[in-house]
This record gives structure tokens, sequence and C-alpha cells, in this order.
């Protein structure tokens, strides 16, 4: 028995050559995914485990999420009775949501963040505070160095680690209380501070697009000749088959692949490659693809594959919204707002504006604006400056058509219609303009007169 076997039967385990379990099971050190049934020595069998950073689909699917969230610009709203909500400019969150620390912007922080969400199901962010103990800085840690810690009484401890900037400010592996960590998790199905990455949902997936890519690879690397076997009717010794082994791969494989083995002893070589027809590469390479974007929730039109059933890129972005994005903002927001204590929806609350996503749809703005201002929803200064414009003077509050009426004056007018007025008085003539207007026609008439009575 060796060592390890030995260290293994100490904690109840079995030995190295015994299987691991169920699996498959996530290597925070080394990264990837040890498949169910792989020995506990995996590394010693010369087994290479499979991870999802290989994947271009898991890639397509993270840094959709990633860089998306790191689009939008987030906000510090108060809501007053009022006045509406009102965008606050001068607190702790507002300075931090735009300048995280002295070497990231808010973007980095972001795409950083949503990336160590969703690779490791955790991502993990070191708080430090002021004199008046307000969060001034925010820095990110490598969620595989780091690891929530219990106390004897229950209270949550972090252990962080893996940030080079913050080992040469701070120290390395500190430990700090719950308070000064931003903690964003995904489900935790094993422990109710460690949250689970979907690359263990698909696993298998990845798995299988991952062996079919190798063969592809393998195949190609053999200058895209199929892999041969030596077959003979004559009844071979163990020591000749060993021996014609060798002198084949000599000839025929690493630096004298191309060559021209010379066969004797009745010797035939014999394709044993399959077609790409039998082998289905590219349905089992698709179907892996969908069911990845189908655990990350992500439509496949956003990542440019297939036909899009939607009208116009705000109903595309509306489904996902729906789904996984607007979860992933909601998420993002409600950390935040424990980080700070803030009140919660609708009193205090972080919103991350993803009207940014429809800037590209010029046409779809311009036409919601256009229906909001005119429904009284929107005054026009608010719709101009979406579009950088300069205010206008009249524009700053809503304005309706005279037609549109409270309903409760609407509900009065039908029950009570008004009475019709009474017909207007013609006016009465003047009697000073009359005689003016009298002895006018007189003298004309005389003048008339005259004229055709010299003529």
């Amino acid at each position: 028995m060796g060592i390890l076997s030995k260290m293994l039967s100490a904690v109840g385990l079995s030995g190295t050559t015994e299987k691991a379990g169920e699996g498959p099971y996530h290597l925070p050190v080394t990264g990837g995914w040890l498949p169910a049934g792989a020995p506990l020595n995996w590394w010693q069998t010369g087994m290479d485990v499979s991870s999802g950073g290989r994947s271009s689909m898991v890639e397509a699917c993270v840094s959709a999420y990633a860089q998306t969230v790191a689009m939008c610009p987030g906000n510090h709203w108060r809501f007053a009775p009022d006045k509406g909500r009102e965008r606050v400019a001068t607190s702790a969150l507002a300075r931090i949501i735009r300048y995280p620390n002295d070497y990231q912007s808010i973007s980095d922080f972001l795409l950083n963040a949503v990336r160590n969400l969703l690779d490791d199901g955790n991502a993990y962010a070191l708080v430090v505070r002021n004199n008046r103990f307000e969060p001034t800085e925010l820095h990110l840690m490598d969620p595989r160095a780091s690891a929530p810690q219990l106390a004897v009484d229950g209270s949550v401890f972090y252990h962080l680690a893996g940030n080079p900037i913050v080992d040469r400010r701070i120290g390395p592996n500190i430990v700090v209380p719950a308070r000064d960590v931003l903690h964003l998790r995904l489900h935790t199905p094993r422990h109710p501070l460690i949250g689970e990455s979907p690359l263990t949902a698909a696993a298998l997936q990845i798995a299988a697009g991952d062996a079919a890519l190798r063969q592809q690879v393998n195949f190609f690397v053999n200058q895209s000749r199929p892999s041969y076997i030596l077959v003979t009717d004559q009844l071979l010794k163990k020591e000749q088959a060993d021996q014609l082994r060798e002198l084949w791969n000599e000839q025929a494989k690493g630096m004298n692949a191309g060559g021209v083995p010379i066969l004797s002893g009745g010797l035939k070589p014999q394709p044993i490659g399959v077609s790409a027809k039998d082998s289905m590469l590219a349905d089992i390479l698709k179907l892996s693809d969908q069911a990845i974007a189908n655990v990350y929730r992500v439509p496949l039109q956003i990542l440019g594959i297939g036909d899009t059933p939607y009208a116009s890129t705000e109903a595309l972005m509306g489904s996902w919204r729906a789904g996984g994005l607007g979860f992933l903002f909601n998420h993002i927001e409600e950390d935040f707002g424990l980080l700070f204590n803030l009140a919660g929806q609708p009193d205090e609350y972080l919103e991350f504006d993803m009207s940014a996503l429809m800037r590209p749809d010029f046409k779809d703005r311009v036409e919601a604006w256009s229906i909001g201002v005119k429904g009284g929803i929107f005054d026009r200064n608010t719709a101009r400056a979406d579009f950088e414009q300069a205010p206008v003077e009249g524009g700053g509050e809503p304005w309706v058509q005279q037609q549109d009426v409270p309903l409760s004056v609407a509900a009065k007018l039908a029950k009570e219609p008004p009475a019709p007025s009474a017909p207007a008085v013609p006016p009465q003539p003047d009697p000073d303009v009359d005689d003016e207007a009298k002895r006018a026609v007189a003298a004309q008439y005389g003048k008339d007169l005259r004229e055709a009575l010299n003529a």
C-alpha cells in the first residue's frame, strides 16, 4: 500500500485506484472538472481533466453576461413622496459605483466580478472603509483562493487572498468579518455561503464537445489520415508483435510521420477511423452548444447563432432581460444594497441603467420616447437629455392634449352633461356709424350724377 493510499485510508477513503464516486467534482485549485467515476489519484494516471474554460460556448455565454453588465452604468436612487425618485450623487455608494478603487474602472470591476461569479459560483471583494466607517474601496479577490469561515459561535468571516495589490498594501491571506466583504454567489446546494457555478450542470456537455474536438485535432495532426491497425493471418508471439509495432511507430509516427513503412510477414494496414457522417460530429457539437446556452439561460440569437424570431432588437433583449440577464442584474443590485445598508425597493436602492443596451437601436428609442412624451409620462427635456440635447424653455413639465381630462371629471360629465349654451345675441348696429355711411353713399351718388350730366 502506497503512502497516498495509507493517507486516504486514515480518513476513511479507499485506495488511490478506487473510483471517486458519482461526481462530477470541481477542482478549485487547478480548475476544471473531474468526471464521475474518475480515480482519486487522477493526476498520477495521466488523466487530463476537462475544463469549462476550454469551451468556446462557455466563454461566449460568460462573456455575454460580463460585457453586458459592464456596459450599464449604476445609480443610487432615493424615493421621496413629494418629488419622486432622485439620483443620489454624494453617497459612498455613488462614489464606489463610479470608481471602485484606484487601479480599476467600474467596467473593469464588474467585468471580472461577473466572470468570477459565473465561472466559480462566487465573487469576493474586500471592502476598505474610511474613518466614518463608509466603504471607500472594493478590491476583487481570487474566488479559488478565498472562502467563508465560521467561528465557534456561528459568526461569519472570510479568508481572502489572490490579489497581488492587496497583498502588498494590506497583507496576504487576510481574514475579515462578513461586513467587510462583498460576496456575490449563485445557487448554494452544498453550503449556504458557497455558490455553485452553472458549469456543474453543463459538465457532461462540455466534456462531449471537448472529446469531439480532440478527436478532430488528432485526426488533422495525423495529416488527416485515419489511424491504422496491422493485421495478419499468421500467429505472432508477443515479442514479435512488440517488435513489429515498434518498427511501425519508428517509421510512421512523430518526427517520421509521412514516411513509408516496409511491411513483411503478411502484415496489412487497415484503417479504423470513422466518417464524419458516422460520428455525427456537427450534431454533437450543436447539441452540446445548445445545452450549454440553455444552462446559462442565454438566447442563441444573442450569441449570433440561428435565425431570430424577434421583430426587433428590443424584443430580443427583452426576452433575455426577462430571464437570466434580469436575474443577474437584480442579484448584484441586492448584494450591493446589503453591503451599503440600503432600505431597498422602492425607498432606496441601486439600479443599473439597462437602457444603455438600446443605444444602437436608434429608431426604437425615438419611437418609445415619442409615445411617452405624447402620453404625458415624460417631459420633453427628459427625452432630449437621453439624446444628449440641451433643454428647451417650457419643456420641463409633461404636456397633454386639451381633451385629456381626469377620469373623475369624465365620470361626472357622463352623469351630468353640461347644459347647452344660449344662442349668441346678434350685434346691434351703431347709429353713428349708420349715419356716416348714409352720408357717404349720398355724396358718392351726387358725384356720379353730376359727372353723367356733364358728359
